[in-house]
Protein backbone atom coordinates (compact mmCIF):
# COMPACT_ATOMS: atom_id res chain seq x y z
CA UNK A 1 0.00 0.00 0.00
CA UNK A 2 1.53 3.31 -1.08
CA UNK A 3 0.14 6.24 0.94
CA UNK A 4 -0.69 6.52 4.62
CA UNK A 5 -3.30 9.28 4.54
CA UNK A 6 -7.01 8.39 4.76
CA UNK A 7 -7.46 5.69 2.12
CA UNK A 8 -4.32 3.69 2.93
CA UNK A 9 -5.07 2.73 6.55
CA UNK A 10 -8.75 2.10 5.74
CA UNK A 11 -7.81 -0.17 2.83
CA UNK A 12 -5.33 -2.06 5.02
CA UNK A 13 -8.02 -2.63 7.65
CA UNK A 14 -10.55 -3.70 5.02
CA UNK A 15 -8.04 -6.10 3.48
CA UNK A 16 -7.29 -7.52 6.92
CA UNK A 17 -10.99 -8.28 7.36
CA UNK A 18 -10.96 -9.93 3.93
CA UNK A 19 -8.08 -12.15 5.02
CA UNK A 20 -5.37 -10.26 3.12
CA UNK A 21 -2.35 -8.76 4.87
CA UNK A 22 -1.08 -5.33 3.81
CA UNK A 23 1.80 -3.05 4.75
CA UNK A 24 1.39 0.71 4.36
CA UNK A 25 4.36 2.71 3.02
CA UNK A 26 4.22 6.44 3.69
CA UNK A 27 6.49 9.01 2.04
CA UNK A 28 6.71 11.35 5.03
CA UNK A 29 9.16 10.55 7.79
CA UNK A 30 6.66 11.28 10.55
CA UNK A 31 2.92 11.21 11.07
CA UNK A 32 0.82 14.00 9.55
CA UNK A 33 -0.44 15.40 12.85
CA UNK A 34 -1.93 18.87 12.51
CA UNK A 35 -2.16 18.76 8.70
CA UNK A 36 -5.39 19.75 6.94
CA UNK A 37 -8.57 21.63 7.73
CA UNK A 38 -12.16 20.52 8.22
CA UNK A 39 -14.12 18.01 6.17
CA UNK A 40 -17.27 15.94 6.40
CA UNK A 41 -17.72 12.20 6.57
CA UNK A 42 -21.02 11.60 4.80
CA UNK A 43 -23.47 8.85 5.81
CA UNK A 44 -22.16 6.62 3.01
CA UNK A 45 -18.63 6.99 4.37
CA UNK A 46 -19.83 6.12 7.88
CA UNK A 47 -21.61 3.05 6.52
CA UNK A 48 -18.39 1.88 4.86
CA UNK A 49 -16.39 2.45 8.05
CA UNK A 50 -18.97 0.39 9.93
CA UNK A 51 -18.12 -2.63 7.78
CA UNK A 52 -14.55 -2.64 9.11
CA UNK A 53 -15.41 -1.72 12.69
CA UNK A 54 -13.93 1.79 12.52
CA UNK A 55 -17.08 3.90 12.63
CA UNK A 56 -17.10 4.49 16.38
CA UNK A 57 -13.53 5.79 16.33
CA UNK A 58 -14.57 8.47 13.84
CA UNK A 59 -17.81 9.28 15.64
CA UNK A 60 -15.71 10.02 18.72
CA UNK A 61 -13.98 12.96 17.02
CA UNK A 62 -16.89 14.27 14.94
CA UNK A 63 -19.61 16.88 15.33
CA UNK A 64 -22.96 15.84 13.83
CA UNK A 65 -24.16 17.74 10.74
CA UNK A 66 -27.89 17.12 10.61
CA UNK A 67 -28.52 19.70 7.89
CA UNK A 68 -26.99 22.37 5.67
CA UNK A 69 -28.64 25.79 5.60
CA UNK A 70 -27.90 28.01 2.61
CA UNK A 71 -27.89 31.82 2.90
CA UNK A 72 -27.51 34.64 0.45
CA UNK A 73 -24.80 37.26 0.97
CA UNK A 74 -27.53 39.39 2.54
CA UNK A 75 -28.06 36.77 5.24
CA UNK A 76 -31.40 35.61 3.83
CA UNK A 77 -32.17 31.92 4.30
CA UNK A 78 -32.47 30.38 0.84
CA UNK A 79 -33.21 26.85 1.90
CA UNK A 80 -32.17 23.91 4.00
CA UNK A 81 -31.63 20.24 3.33
CA UNK A 82 -30.90 17.46 5.74
CA UNK A 83 -29.84 13.84 5.81
CA UNK A 84 -32.22 11.43 4.03
CA UNK A 85 -34.43 9.49 6.44
CA UNK A 86 -32.94 6.38 7.96
CA UNK A 87 -29.32 7.45 7.59
CA UNK A 88 -26.85 8.63 10.24
CA UNK A 89 -26.04 12.33 10.13
CA UNK A 90 -22.78 13.37 8.50
CA UNK A 91 -19.90 14.11 10.84
CA UNK A 92 -17.80 17.27 10.64
CA UNK A 93 -14.21 16.39 11.54
CA UNK A 94 -10.83 18.04 11.39
CA UNK A 95 -8.63 16.15 8.96
CA UNK A 96 -5.79 15.95 11.46
CA UNK A 97 -8.09 14.19 13.94
CA UNK A 98 -9.43 11.85 11.25
CA UNK A 99 -5.90 10.94 10.19
CA UNK A 100 -4.90 10.32 13.81
CA UNK A 101 -7.77 8.00 14.74
CA UNK A 102 -7.51 5.96 11.52
CA UNK A 103 -3.75 5.67 11.97
CA UNK A 104 -4.16 4.58 15.58
CA UNK A 105 -6.95 2.16 14.68
CA UNK A 106 -4.85 0.50 11.98
CA UNK A 107 -1.70 0.37 14.12
CA UNK A 108 -3.73 -1.02 17.02
CA UNK A 109 -4.80 -3.91 14.80
CA UNK A 110 -1.19 -4.78 14.07
CA UNK A 111 -1.02 -3.23 10.60
CA UNK A 112 2.53 -2.14 9.80
CA UNK A 113 2.94 1.48 8.68
CA UNK A 114 6.45 2.32 7.45
CA UNK A 115 7.49 5.97 7.18
CA UNK A 116 10.11 7.68 5.03
CA UNK A 117 9.35 5.53 1.98
CA UNK A 118 8.80 7.75 -1.06
CA UNK A 119 8.01 5.58 -4.08
CA UNK A 120 10.11 6.25 -7.18
CA UNK A 121 9.33 3.20 -9.34
CA UNK A 122 7.54 -0.14 -9.39
CA UNK A 123 8.20 -3.23 -11.49
CA UNK A 124 5.48 -5.77 -12.22
CA UNK A 125 7.31 -9.11 -12.59
CA UNK A 126 4.23 -11.11 -13.50
CA UNK A 127 4.10 -13.00 -10.21
CA UNK A 128 4.45 -9.93 -7.99
CA UNK A 129 5.46 -6.27 -7.74
CA UNK A 130 8.73 -4.76 -6.57
CA UNK A 131 8.48 -1.21 -5.23
CA UNK A 132 11.59 0.94 -5.10
CA UNK A 133 11.89 3.88 -2.74
CA UNK A 134 13.94 7.07 -2.77
CA UNK A 135 16.11 5.86 0.11
CA UNK A 136 17.35 2.95 -2.02
CA UNK A 137 15.28 0.24 -0.33
CA UNK A 138 12.81 -2.12 -1.99
CA UNK A 139 9.68 -4.01 -1.00
CA UNK A 140 7.94 -6.88 -2.76
CA UNK A 141 4.29 -7.97 -2.65
CA UNK A 142 1.62 -9.73 -4.68
CA UNK A 143 -0.03 -6.42 -5.64
CA UNK A 144 0.61 -2.68 -5.17
CA UNK A 145 -2.20 -0.28 -4.26
CA UNK A 146 -1.65 3.41 -4.91
CA UNK A 147 -3.42 5.50 -2.30
CA UNK A 148 -0.96 8.34 -2.82
CA UNK A 149 -3.24 11.27 -3.56
CA UNK A 150 -4.11 13.56 -6.42
CA UNK A 151 -0.47 13.72 -7.62
CA UNK A 152 -0.11 9.97 -7.47
CA UNK A 153 3.21 8.44 -8.45
CA UNK A 154 1.47 5.10 -8.90
CA UNK A 155 -0.97 6.67 -11.39
CA UNK A 156 1.94 7.92 -13.51
CA UNK A 157 3.48 4.43 -13.44
CA UNK A 158 0.22 2.82 -14.53
CA UNK A 159 -0.38 5.42 -17.24
CA UNK A 160 2.35 7.98 -18.04
CA UNK A 161 -0.21 9.84 -20.21
CA UNK A 162 -2.78 10.17 -17.40
CA UNK A 163 -4.33 13.67 -17.23
CA UNK A 164 -2.90 16.06 -14.61
CA UNK A 165 -5.00 17.69 -11.89
CA UNK A 166 -7.31 20.47 -13.11
CA UNK A 167 -7.47 23.78 -11.24
CA UNK A 168 -11.07 24.65 -10.32
CA UNK A 169 -10.71 28.43 -9.84
CA UNK A 170 -10.81 28.50 -6.02
CA UNK A 171 -8.42 28.64 -3.06
CA UNK A 172 -9.38 27.07 0.25
CA UNK A 173 -8.93 28.39 3.80
CA UNK A 174 -10.18 27.36 7.23
CA UNK A 175 -10.01 28.11 10.90
CA UNK A 176 -10.84 26.41 14.18
CA UNK A 177 -12.09 28.61 17.01
CA UNK A 178 -12.43 27.83 20.69
CA UNK A 179 -14.88 30.72 21.08
CA UNK A 180 -16.90 31.82 18.05
CA UNK A 181 -18.92 34.48 19.85
CA UNK A 182 -22.05 33.16 18.14
CA UNK A 183 -24.99 31.04 19.26
CA UNK A 184 -24.95 27.33 18.50
CA UNK A 185 -26.01 26.40 14.97
CA UNK A 186 -27.60 23.27 16.48
CA UNK A 187 -25.72 20.69 14.43
CA UNK A 188 -26.29 22.62 11.20
CA UNK A 189 -23.61 23.81 8.82
CA UNK A 190 -24.40 27.33 7.59
CA UNK A 191 -23.15 28.14 4.10
CA UNK A 192 -23.43 31.29 2.04
CA UNK A 193 -22.66 32.28 -1.53
CA UNK A 194 -21.08 35.58 -0.61
CA UNK A 195 -20.82 38.59 -2.85
CA UNK A 196 -17.17 37.77 -3.65
CA UNK A 197 -16.45 34.41 -2.01
CA UNK A 198 -18.09 31.36 -0.43
CA UNK A 199 -18.23 30.87 3.34
CA UNK A 200 -19.34 28.12 5.71
CA UNK A 201 -19.33 27.73 9.47
CA UNK A 202 -20.67 25.61 12.31
CA UNK A 203 -20.86 26.44 16.02
CA UNK A 204 -21.16 23.79 18.73
CA UNK A 205 -23.26 24.13 21.87
CA UNK A 206 -20.16 25.10 23.90
CA UNK A 207 -19.40 28.02 21.56
CA UNK A 208 -16.47 26.39 19.79
CA UNK A 209 -16.55 25.80 16.08
CA UNK A 210 -14.92 26.31 12.76
CA UNK A 211 -15.22 28.02 9.41
CA UNK A 212 -14.05 27.60 5.85
CA UNK A 213 -13.80 29.98 2.91
CA UNK A 214 -13.50 29.38 -0.83
CA UNK A 215 -11.87 32.36 -2.51
CA UNK A 216 -12.21 32.72 -6.31
CA UNK A 217 -8.88 33.20 -8.05
CA UNK A 218 -8.63 32.96 -11.85
CA UNK A 219 -4.88 32.29 -11.90
CA UNK A 220 -3.70 28.92 -10.58
CA UNK A 221 -1.66 28.93 -7.40
CA UNK A 222 0.10 25.93 -5.93
CA UNK A 223 -0.25 24.98 -2.28
CA UNK A 224 3.40 25.94 -1.69
CA UNK A 225 2.82 29.35 -3.28
CA UNK A 226 -0.32 29.94 -1.22
CA UNK A 227 1.46 29.02 2.00
CA UNK A 228 4.36 31.31 1.13
CA UNK A 229 1.96 34.25 1.58
CA UNK A 230 1.71 35.34 5.21
CA UNK A 231 -1.39 34.45 7.20
CA UNK A 232 -1.88 38.11 8.07
CA UNK A 233 -2.01 38.98 4.38
CA UNK A 234 -4.47 36.19 3.60
CA UNK A 235 -6.75 37.25 6.45
CA UNK A 236 -6.72 40.79 5.08
CA UNK A 237 -7.67 39.46 1.64
CA UNK A 238 -10.46 37.35 3.12
CA UNK A 239 -11.87 40.16 5.23
CA UNK A 240 -11.94 42.35 2.13
CA UNK A 241 -13.79 39.62 0.22
CA UNK A 242 -16.55 39.43 2.84
CA UNK A 243 -16.79 43.16 3.66
CA UNK A 244 -20.25 43.58 2.12
CA UNK A 245 -21.72 40.28 3.29
CA UNK A 246 -24.36 40.42 6.01
CA UNK A 247 -23.24 37.14 7.56
CA UNK A 248 -20.94 36.29 10.50
CA UNK A 249 -18.00 35.79 8.14
CA UNK A 250 -16.19 38.99 9.12
CA UNK A 251 -16.64 38.37 12.85
CA UNK A 252 -15.24 34.85 12.58
CA UNK A 253 -12.30 36.02 10.49
CA UNK A 254 -11.47 38.74 13.03
CA UNK A 255 -11.46 36.12 15.80
CA UNK A 256 -9.01 33.92 13.90
CA UNK A 257 -5.42 34.00 15.11
CA UNK A 258 -3.14 34.32 12.06
CA UNK A 259 -0.95 31.57 13.50
CA UNK A 260 -3.91 29.19 13.32
CA UNK A 261 -5.15 30.04 9.83
CA UNK A 262 -5.33 26.90 7.68
CA UNK A 263 -4.34 27.43 4.05
CA UNK A 264 -5.56 24.35 2.19
CA UNK A 265 -4.64 25.64 -1.25
CA UNK A 266 -6.12 25.21 -4.72
CA UNK A 267 -9.30 23.28 -5.47
CA UNK A 268 -8.37 20.59 -8.00
CA UNK A 269 -9.96 17.55 -9.56
CA UNK A 270 -9.58 15.14 -12.47
CA UNK A 271 -12.92 14.55 -14.23
CA UNK A 272 -11.93 11.04 -15.31
CA UNK A 273 -8.81 8.95 -14.77
CA UNK A 274 -8.72 6.62 -17.80
CA UNK A 275 -6.85 3.69 -16.26
CA UNK A 276 -7.23 2.66 -12.62
CA UNK A 277 -5.05 -0.42 -12.90
CA UNK A 278 -2.40 -2.17 -14.95
CA UNK A 279 -1.11 -5.64 -14.24
CA UNK A 280 -0.70 -5.93 -10.47
CA UNK A 281 -0.97 -2.17 -9.76
CA UNK A 282 -4.24 -0.43 -8.87
CA UNK A 283 -5.37 3.03 -7.70
CA UNK A 284 -7.47 4.09 -4.72
CA UNK A 285 -9.04 7.31 -3.44
CA UNK A 286 -7.73 10.60 -4.87
CA UNK A 287 -5.24 8.67 -6.98
CA UNK A 288 -8.19 7.13 -8.89
CA UNK A 289 -11.01 9.66 -8.54
CA UNK A 290 -9.92 13.03 -7.15
CA UNK A 291 -12.85 15.34 -6.51
CA UNK A 292 -12.66 18.92 -5.29
CA UNK A 293 -13.64 19.74 -1.69
CA UNK A 294 -16.97 21.15 -2.93
CA UNK A 295 -18.28 17.60 -3.22
CA UNK A 296 -18.13 17.05 0.54
CA UNK A 297 -17.36 13.44 -0.43
CA UNK A 298 -13.60 13.16 -0.95
CA UNK A 299 -12.82 11.21 2.23
CA UNK A 300 -16.05 9.21 2.07
CA UNK A 301 -15.41 8.09 -1.52
CA UNK A 302 -11.88 7.01 -0.61
CA UNK A 303 -13.26 4.98 2.31
CA UNK A 304 -15.93 3.41 0.08
CA UNK A 305 -13.41 2.49 -2.60
CA UNK A 306 -11.05 0.97 -0.03
CA UNK A 307 -13.77 -1.34 1.27
CA UNK A 308 -15.04 -2.20 -2.23
CA UNK A 309 -11.55 -3.04 -3.45
CA UNK A 310 -11.03 -5.35 -0.47
CA UNK A 311 -14.29 -7.17 -1.30
CA UNK A 312 -13.20 -7.65 -4.90
CA UNK A 313 -9.75 -8.94 -3.97
CA UNK A 314 -11.28 -11.32 -1.44
CA UNK A 315 -13.46 -13.01 -4.08
CA UNK A 316 -11.60 -12.72 -7.40
CA UNK A 317 -8.11 -13.08 -8.89
CA UNK A 318 -6.38 -9.72 -8.95
CA UNK A 319 -6.96 -8.97 -12.66
CA UNK A 320 -10.68 -9.71 -12.45
CA UNK A 321 -10.88 -7.95 -9.07
CA UNK A 322 -9.38 -4.75 -10.44
CA UNK A 323 -11.70 -4.73 -13.45
CA UNK A 324 -14.80 -5.34 -11.33
CA UNK A 325 -13.73 -2.74 -8.76
CA UNK A 326 -13.42 -0.08 -11.46
CA UNK A 327 -16.73 -1.11 -12.99
CA UNK A 328 -18.51 -0.83 -9.64
CA UNK A 329 -16.99 2.52 -8.72
CA UNK A 330 -16.37 4.64 -11.83
CA UNK A 331 -19.91 5.79 -12.64
CA UNK A 332 -20.68 6.82 -9.06
CA UNK A 333 -17.49 8.73 -8.36
CA UNK A 334 -17.44 10.57 -11.71
CA UNK A 335 -21.03 11.69 -11.18
CA UNK A 336 -20.02 13.21 -7.84
CA UNK A 337 -16.92 14.82 -9.38
CA UNK A 338 -19.14 16.40 -12.05
CA UNK A 339 -21.61 17.74 -9.50
CA UNK A 340 -18.77 19.30 -7.50
CA UNK A 341 -17.39 20.94 -10.65
CA UNK A 342 -20.75 22.66 -11.21
CA UNK A 343 -20.74 23.87 -7.61
CA UNK A 344 -17.22 25.25 -8.11
CA UNK A 345 -18.48 27.25 -11.10
CA UNK A 346 -21.19 28.80 -8.92
CA UNK A 347 -18.67 29.68 -6.21
CA UNK A 348 -16.29 31.28 -8.70
CA UNK A 349 -18.98 33.16 -10.66
CA UNK A 350 -18.13 36.63 -11.95
CA UNK A 351 -20.29 39.75 -11.46
CA UNK A 352 -22.86 38.78 -14.12
CA UNK A 353 -22.90 35.10 -13.20
CA UNK A 354 -23.31 36.02 -9.54
CA UNK A 355 -26.44 38.03 -10.25
CA UNK A 356 -27.95 35.19 -12.26
CA UNK A 357 -26.97 32.65 -9.62
CA UNK A 358 -28.52 34.62 -6.78
CA UNK A 359 -31.71 35.18 -8.79
CA UNK A 360 -32.36 31.46 -9.23
CA UNK A 361 -30.87 30.15 -5.98
CA UNK A 362 -33.90 30.71 -3.74
CA UNK A 363 -36.16 29.02 -6.30
CA UNK A 364 -33.79 26.14 -6.90
CA UNK A 365 -33.41 25.43 -3.19
CA UNK A 366 -37.12 24.62 -2.97
CA UNK A 367 -36.50 21.55 -5.06
CA UNK A 368 -33.55 20.22 -3.04
CA UNK A 369 -35.18 17.38 -1.13
CA UNK A 370 -33.34 14.81 1.00
CA UNK A 371 -34.71 11.93 -1.07
CA UNK A 372 -33.08 13.38 -4.19
CA UNK A 373 -29.72 13.02 -2.47
CA UNK A 374 -30.28 9.41 -1.41
CA UNK A 375 -28.30 8.03 -4.39
CA UNK A 376 -25.25 9.75 -2.93
CA UNK A 377 -25.72 9.35 0.81
CA UNK A 378 -27.54 6.00 1.08
CA UNK A 379 -24.95 4.05 -0.91
CA UNK A 380 -23.99 0.81 0.83
CA UNK A 381 -21.37 -1.77 -0.04
CA UNK A 382 -22.62 -5.35 0.28
CA UNK A 383 -19.82 -7.04 2.17
CA UNK A 384 -21.58 -10.37 2.61
CA UNK A 385 -22.48 -11.13 -1.02
CA UNK A 386 -19.55 -12.58 -3.01
CA UNK A 387 -18.32 -10.35 -5.83
CA UNK A 388 -18.56 -11.96 -9.26
CA UNK A 389 -16.57 -11.07 -12.36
Amino acid sequence: MIGGGIGGPVAAMALRRAGIEATVYEAYRSTADGVGAGLSIAPNGLNALDLIGAREAVMGIGTPMTAIAMQSWKGKLLGEFGTPAGLPPAQFVWRADLYRVLYEEAAGRGIEIVHGKRLVSAQDTGDGVTARFADGTEARADILIGADGIRSTVRSIIDPAAPPPRYCGLLGFGGELRACGLPSTRDKMIMSFGKRAFFGYQVADDGSGGWFANLPRPEPMTLAEARAVSSEEWLTVLRRAFTDDRTPALDLLRRTDPAELMVTGPFEDIPSVPHWSRGRLVLLGDAAHPTSPSSGQGASLAIESAVQLACCLRDLPHDQAFARYQQLRRGRVERIIGNAARTNSDKAAGPVGRVLRDAVMSVAMRFVKPEKLAWQFAHRIDWDTPVTA
